[in-house]
């Protein structure tokens, strides 16, 4: 069975294909919605890993690129009124071509350095064009920023959210295989070469400098494609894309979904989009969870989500035999993470403002609901309980880790 997953992974492409085409009839109005943010990030991720997980250019500022995308389309939305030469399904194009053109400007001077140098330069240039951007009202139209309206063409409305997620959908997809191809080209080639040994591209006579602008304007590119979906999507837009938030998000997103495997930016953007959309009706903590799944990822696994996959394929073992210890680590995950999260919803409310006017009241620490249960602070079962489940989750954790460790050694033996 273990010889089939060659041909299991285009066969598990196109079913996915398949699902993503008729989700809309299945979902709500909101969830389609969601999907399409979801689809949005996933493109974004993949268009940044074309720079730092391909090419090894960590960029802390590509929320520029992504920002000027979604302004570029937005303008291209009332200037032309989707109509004549470029309807309104063609419209992101200019989001790409605004992405193109500050990404040439940025990717110029930022790739004359390389390393940590690099990253800063990218993070002040980003910063830069968020403190200008509320001045520059005639470009981005200040606090209140731009708006748009999705005109009718090709005998859609692109009214309803159905509509709008085909039409993401289609340019996610579009866009997906072309960066697909390119890591196939003599460039894209190279681009793993400036990644793992610049220094012997020079030796060799190659113009490292201009091959770095060449795959930071392709990723800036692709980036505002992104921006000008989200345009689309959002028919508005203000300087608040611009912020450092952003940047930093599509970093997590990429590293928690994997920048070894080409797709691995996508499920980690779209994960942790759902995971956000979720979450952040539940608790006001949500981007608490967020750091700690990225702290998590990084320090015991860092491949990433998709590391799993490759982990499976490359493993001697059955595929019986990694069921049980992926459903095993699984377990021992879930109860860890129940434990963390008792006891992070526990002391948010324990030390919000609601409760701390009760003690003030004169009531000493009165019980706090939480899961349907009234905890009380003073109560040694209270703290316990979420203490016990992160320590049996680490056992389980432990031993199941030891197990394969043991497995491997016997297998290489």
């Amino acid at each position: 069975m273990k010889n089939n997953t060659r041909i299991l992974g285009p066969v598990l492409l196109v079913a996915v294909t398949v699902i993503l085409f008729v989700l809309p009839s299945v979902l709500s109005e909101a969830l389609v919605n969601a999907a399409v943010q979801m689809l949005i990030a996933a493109l974004f991720a993949s268009a940044f890993n074309v720079l730092a997980g391909q090419g090894g250019m960590l960029s802390f500022g590509h929320a520029a690129y992504f920002g000027v995308g979604t302004f570029a389309t937005l303008h291209a939305m009332n200037a032309l009124s989707g109509e004549g030469l470029l309807p309104t399904p063609l419209l992101p194009l200019f989001g790409a071509l605004g992405g193109a053109a500050i990404g040439l400007f940025a990717g110029w001077f930022s790739t004359k350095r390389s390393g940590v140098y690099f990253s800063m330069i990218t993070l002040a240039l980003a910063e830069l064009l968020h403190a200008l951007a509320p001045h520059l009202k005639s470009v981005f139209g200040g606090e209140g920023g731009v708006s748009a309206m999705r005109m009718p063409a090709w005998g859609f409305s692109f009214g309803t959210a159905n509509e709008v997620y085909y039409l993401t959908l289609i340019w996610v997809l579009i866009s997906l295989g072309l960066l697909f191809l390119f890591t196939r080209t003599p460039l894209g080639r190279l681009t793993l070469g400036l990644r793992d040994n610049a220094h012997r591209l020079r030796f060799l006579g190659y113009n490292v400098h201009l091959l770095r602008v060449m795959v930071f304007v392709i990723s800036a590119t692709f980036s505002g494609v992104a921006g000008g979906l989200l345009a689309m999507s959002n028919e508005a837009g203000n300087y608040v894309l611009f912020e450092i938030h952003k940047s930093s998000e599509v970093v997590l997103n990429t590293y928690i979904g994997g920048v070894a495997v080409f797709l691995g930016p996508a499920i980690g953007a779209a994960v942790m989009t759902f995971f956000g959309y979720v979450v952040s009706d539940m608790t006001r903590a949500w981007l608490l969870y967020q750091g700690i799944i990225f702290v998590a990822v990084m320090m015991f696994m860092p491949t990433g989500i998709s590391g799993i996959a490759v982990w499976w394929r490359s493993s001697k073992q059955s595929n019986l035999v990694l069921t049980r210890f992926v459903l095993l680590w699984a377990s021992g995950v879930l109860i860890v993470a129940a434990g963390t999260v008792f006891i992070i919803e526990f002391l948010q409310r324990m030390m919000g403002p609601d409760y701390q006017s009760l003690r003030k009241a004169g009531n000493d620490w009165p019980a706090i609901e939480l899961f349907g249960y009234g905890w009380s602070p003073t109560s040694i079962a209270t703290w316990l309980l979420p203490l016990v489940f992160i320590v049996a989750g680490g056992l389980i954790l432990r031993v199941i880790t030891e197990k394969w460790h043991t497995l491997n050694e016997r297998e290489a033996v």
